[in-house]
């Protein structure tokens, strides 16, 4: 009986221990064989180029004068060091350590390691950012006619708006009277 217990204890300590979560110490393992702050570093640059497209956008091509355009360059800069602080590698790292102890268990994140740790896994390490920057500059391409579309979406919207807002504002038309009984 004995034997049985210690057995069923043995299974379920075995079962509980592959649902725990990953410690800190192996999601920095996999943060740092990832090369996640790198990552996440390279990141700002295509966020700096598709904010810059943005704005180029929002200025419809016009040529602005050169204090605008300083107006517009600062704002781009300041926005741009102001998501760096709030988003750097620190924070990052804290909040991917929530979202994995969240999200993984020891044993799923040992198999990650385990697998960023083959050739196969380095490559995708490696080709991961070349990966993310192509994504980024095909998505950029496609901004610009998105944006046209979203601006005559905005346009049709407007219109009938006004539409509605003139007829509300129209008096309404008088009742014809009742035609008289045929004799």
């Amino acid at each position: 009986m004995k034997r049985i217990l210690l057995a069923l204890a043995l299974a379920c300590s075995t079962a509980f221990a592959a649902d725990t979560k990953p410690t800190e110490a192996s999601i920095k393992e996999l943060l740092a064989l990832t090369d996640a702050a790198k990552l996440v570093e390279s990141i700002w640059a295509q966020v700096d180029g598709m904010t810059q497209n943005m704005l180029a956008q929002s200025t419809r091509g016009q040529e602005l004068p050169p204090a605008a355009q300083a107006v517009i360059e600062k704002l781009r800069t300041d926005s741009m060091a102001l998501a760096r602080e709030e988003f750097n590698w620190a924070k990052m790292e804290a909040i991917y350590n929530t979202i994995y102890q969240d999200s993984f268990t020891q044993e799923e994140l040992d198999g990650m390691i385990a697998f960023y740790k083959t050739p196969a896994g380095q490559a995708v390490i490696k080709k991961m950012p070349v990966v993310m920057q192509a994504s980024m500059q095909e998505l950029q391409k496609s901004m610009g006619p998105f944006m046209q579309k979203l601006q005559q979406l905005q346009l049709q919207a407007m219109t009938e708006l006004k539409a509605i807002e003139q007829a509300k504002a129209a008096p309404a038309p008088a009742a014809e009277p009742a035609a008289a009984p045929a004799k």
